[in-house]
């Protein structure tokens, strides 16, 4: 019987079992549950490429890590305090994850000698001391959510898919976070299946009160709601967050949002999410292909609307001529890149940071666009919106870099209404406008957008270089390098709008901790765990990198070391390097697949400060 309860900060939490186990609705469920109860909170689904890999083997593995906290949580932590293996091959693909004391549930129906073998151990976990060191949970999870459904009379298929219920009930009570969120989530996911409803309530119950009598579970947990900025909050995932940003984008502009997209992991959300809302104008758009994607984007953008197209790495390679067609054209387009690990298919359900250079390069011709990057699920919001602002303001594409990590994973984002965002102000050209010309341009460099249909704005543009000022076809080499520096120096003077680039930590000393993107969470708390420790050091967080902030050289001459981490074989530090040739730049980098650890940063970082 329980006799205990402990208060902790903050505790990580990870559920993995078989690709078919429902690990990632588990994991959702305890986040949600955990997000209304107040906490703070970051996550990191973990799931297999494969559609149907063999099962019980390491390969069909899925997982889904949560941390949650009574204060501020940035990453979804390094390692669980708490592994819930619903089989034999996810605590081994796990077991590393884990340190000695920790606490491991385990189904213990699935470490039969046969699941054993199939998943790679030589011999039997539960058996043979491998576990010793830790707090095992040994339940029979499988058979007591069929002896809590045996009432029911549902085929035994059906009860088994339950069981993740069971699991979860379990640690609902571990953690002291109420059943009644789940209950109404699964009234409301099979509301026209009452008998799912009710063998699915069975099961959380029943894991709940078997946790309640098991010896196994001497204490239980309590995390308190953490103290956040008054205000309506919901759960996000960074997908649907980037969706949100579209639509406020739209919204503010006036201008109605079509997405071109094709389906592709881990962007695919964004087309799900856009196409609930009709309604509001959005038109979502699943093309055959890639190319035909953003090609419906560029037409939707001379008709007037904000244009997007959506997609990861492989994709950005299929889509390259059509957006030097947009930089050309100089029509308004937002690209959102998902990233994942590559090259070609790569790890389609894995995270990296490896198309930077494709970013800013990966085009023929001299096509420069405007790179910015979200850096947590719930900013991927208010970068979507700012990729918005810069593409219909100055009339050109801009390239949005997630990642698997943001895309997927998701926090408490504070609801945002319409009035607290930037007026976003598209160059449209009235009818009536005397002597316009197509390609002539404001102060910043920008041509106006004349829509088509506009009585007296006639025109025409193409792929093909353009007469300045007239837009007429022109081969003229004087022209052509004109146009090319006009087009090059539009983006350029994109740094007169965006902030200037801030600090976190020390402004100037030994060591500066340089980041973009989804590395923001871990990098964070590694230079704060580190500043605690008197050390001089600060972190840069780019979220603006093509053009980069005004002061960005001024903030690396305060430091004596310049370290940029990132998740690639160094990609953003070749970019710093060969914008600032004569500034010295150090760098730390990873490509597996998976987020920076804490400890591993705070290792690295102390090596620079010595």
């Amino acid at each position: 019987m329980t006799n205990s309860t402990k208060e902790l900060d903050k505790v990580v939490i990870k559920f993995v079992g078989d690709s078919g186990d429902g690990m990632q609705l588990t994991g959702s469920q305890f986040t949600d549950t955990s997000a209304l109860f107040g906490n703070d909170l970051a996550t990191y689904p973990d799931y297999p490429a494969e559609i149907r890999a063999p099962q019980g083997t390491v390969a069909g593995v899925s997982g889904f890590q949560v941390h949650i906290g009574h204060t501020r949580i940035h990453n979804p932590g390094d390692n669980p305090d708490v592994l819930v293996c619903m089989n034999a091959a996810a605590l081994l693909a796990n077991l590393s994850l884990i340190e000695a004391g920790k606490t491991i549930i385990v189904d213990t129906d699935s470490f039969k000698q046969r699941d054993c073998e199939k998943a790679g151990w030589e011999g039997n976990p539960l058996e043979d001391g491998t576990l010793d060191s830790y707090n095992l949970v040994e339940a029979p999870i499988t058979s007591l959510t069929r002896e809590a459904l045996k009432e029911t009379g549902m085929e035994r298929k059906h009860v088994e898919r339950s069981k993740n219920m069971f699991a979860l009930g379990m640690v609902y009570f571990m953690f002291n976070r109420p059943m009644k969120y789940t209950e109404s989530f699964l009234e409301q996911k099979f509301a026209s299946k009452p008998d799912l409803i009710n063998a699915n309530k069975l099961a959380l119950r029943a894991g709940y009160n078997f946790a309640i009598t098991i010896e196994a579970i001497s204490s239980t947990y309590s995390v308190a709601p953490a103290k956040m900025e008054p205000g309506v909050y919901r759960n996000i995932m960074g997908n649907v967050a980037t969706a949100w940003g579209f639509l406020a984008a739209s919204e503010k502009s006036g201008r109605k949002l079509f997405l071109g997209s094709y389906p592709i992991t881990p962007a695919s959300d964004i087309l799900h999410e856009l196409a609930k809302y009709k309604h509001f104008g959005c038109r979502a758009f699943q093309a055959e292909d890639e190319i035909a994607s953003v090609c419906a984007a560029i037409g939707a953008s001379y008709a007037g609307n904000l244009a997007i197209t959506t997609t990861s790495g492989p994709g950005l390679a299929l889509k390259g001529e059509a957006i030097g067609l947009a930089v050309s054209t100089e029509l308004p387009l937002v690209i959102v890149n998902v990233q994942r690990g590559g090259p070609s298919t790569g790890l389609p359900t894995k995270t990296e940071q490896s198309d930077l250079l494709q970013a800013l390069y990966g085009r023929n011709g001299e096509s420069p666009v405007p790179v910015i990057a979200p850096s947590t699920p719930n900013n991927c919001f208010d970068y979507a919106f700012q990729a918005s602002k810069i593409a219909l303001e100055h009339m050109t594409p801009v390239l949005l870099l997630s990642d698997g990590y943001l895309g997927n994973g998701a926090g408490p984002w504070k609801i945002k209404s319409t009035a607290e965002l930037a007026d976003i102000n598209p160059p449209i050209v009235e009818e009536g406008t005397e002597n316009w010309m197509p390609f002539e341009r404001d102060e910043k460099g920008v041509r106006g957008w004349a829509v088509p249909g506009t009585p007296g704005l006639e025109h025409r543009v193409g792929g093909l270089e353009k007469q300045n000022i007239t837009g007429n076809v022109s081969y003229d080499p004087e022209n052509h390098e004109l146009m090319c520096q006009l087009r090059a120096d539009k983006i350029e003077k994109i740094a007169d709008f965006i902030p200037e680039q801030t600090i976190h930590g020390n402004q100037k000393g030994k060591l500066l901790v340089v980041g973009w993107g989804g590395t923001y969470g871990s990098l964070l708390d590694a230079v704060d765990s580190v500043l605690l420790e008197g050390e001089s050091i600060g972190l840069a967080h780019f979220n603006y990198i093509n053009p980069l902030p005004k002061n960005t050289r001024e903030i690396f001459e305060q430091f004596e070391h310049v370290l940029v981490c990132e998740l690639n074989l160094g990609q953003f530090v070749k970019y710093l390097g060969g914008t600032f040739q004569d500034l010295t730049f150090e760098q730390y980098n990873k490509v597996k697949g998976k987020p920076f650890g804490v400890g591993e940063l705070t290792e690295e970082f102390r090596k620079y400060l010595k």
